[in-house]
């Protein structure tokens, strides 16, 4: 029986300081953050649960806090950046995010909702239904946002090429948390769609996600490192996501850069404004050039082909 009880370490903090923090938490505790972002009071809240009980001591506390001071010095707004720690009923736990989670749509093609949702999705199109979890938040952040908006694009491209027939495109995600790309990329009808996460626990959430959305079997998920991917892959990709930190983009490009397809779109986010131009002139120097971008808050993304395509 599982426990009644969960012990929640948090951080209250702003929206464009999510990923940040949520990196620091995972990093000082070894497991991944989730996140919510409550659209009435303007706050967010990044967390760790655990089911066993755990103390906050005062150089953890100490430790956290100069990560913050970091996070702020890099120029972003922390928001209140109070520490808590905190026992929690699952049930309340539970109950928190649904007033939190709000469902998402991304043009008319696409849906995404909590399963407890009762919004009814519009004449053809997909539903990906995503519950958020223990370890992983829901998709809502910009960045993520803006790879959603370029699947649904680069899908509504080759459907008005062929005559409104099913997308075809190839589809890679690097670093696919909750699987929330992935499972969006083969509901369109992305065909092959493959997934990878350096964390054990993201894919396994990633895999149990895909099987509650009826696309285990269109998609493959599995444990992968970008510093590993090979420069000369067997298969290259139409469309690919890479929602990582701007300094593991810029170390990695050349096996990134590698992935796509003649004629294909990377799709690069997880960058703060202040780094997006030195993700963009690495990138530039592979023949890569921006074809359109989109900025909110602290964060920008960008999509990218081969210049003389």
């Amino acid at each position: 029986m599982k426990s009644k009880s969960l012990w929640r370490i948090s951080v209250a903090t702003s929206l464009e300081a999510e990923d940040a923090v949520a990196e620091l938490l995972e990093t000082i505790f070894n497991s991944s953050a989730s996140s919510y972002f409550n659209v009435e009071t303007q706050t967010g809240v990044v967390a760790v649960y655990f089911s066993e009980k755990r103390f906050l001591s005062r150089e953890v506390r100490e430790e956290i806090s100069a990560g913050l001071r970091r996070i702020k010095n890099c120029g972003l707004k922390i928001g209140a950046g109070k520490i808590k720690a905190a026992k929690v009923r699952r049930e309340d736990w539970a109950e928190s995010w649904k007033r939190h989670f709000q469902p998402i749509e991304i043009g008319a093609l696409l849906l995404v909702k909590p399963s407890w949702s009762k919004k009814r999705p519009r004449k053809n199109q997909a539903v990906v239904i995503l519950d958020p979890g223990l370890s992983f938040g829901t998709g809502q952040h910009p960045t993520t946002e803006f790879c959603l908006r370029e699947i649904v694009a680069a899908v509504c491209n080759r459907r008005n090429q062929r005559s409104q027939t099913a997308a075809t495109k190839s589809f890679l995600d690097i670093g696919t948390g909750s699987g929330i790309l992935a499972m969006a990329a083969a509901k369109l009808g992305c065909n092959p769609v493959r997934a990878f996460d350096f964390d054990p626990e993201a894919v396994r959430i990633a895999r149990a996600n895909a099987r509650v959305n009826g696309v285990a079997q269109k998609l493959k998920i599995t444990r992968g490192d970008v510093a590993k991917l090979s420069t000369s892959p067997s298969r290259r990709f139409d469309l690919i996501c890479a929602n990582l930190i701007s300094n593991l983009l810029i170390a990695e490009r050349k096996r990134i850069a590698a992935q796509l397809s003649p004629g294909g779109t990377l799709v690069l986010a997880g960058i703060l404004k202040s780094e997006f131009g030195e993700v963009q002139k690495n990138y530039g120097e592979l023949g890569l050039k921006l074809v359109s971008a989109r900025s909110e808050k602290e964060w920008r993304s960008g999509a990218f082909r081969f210049a003389a395509e």
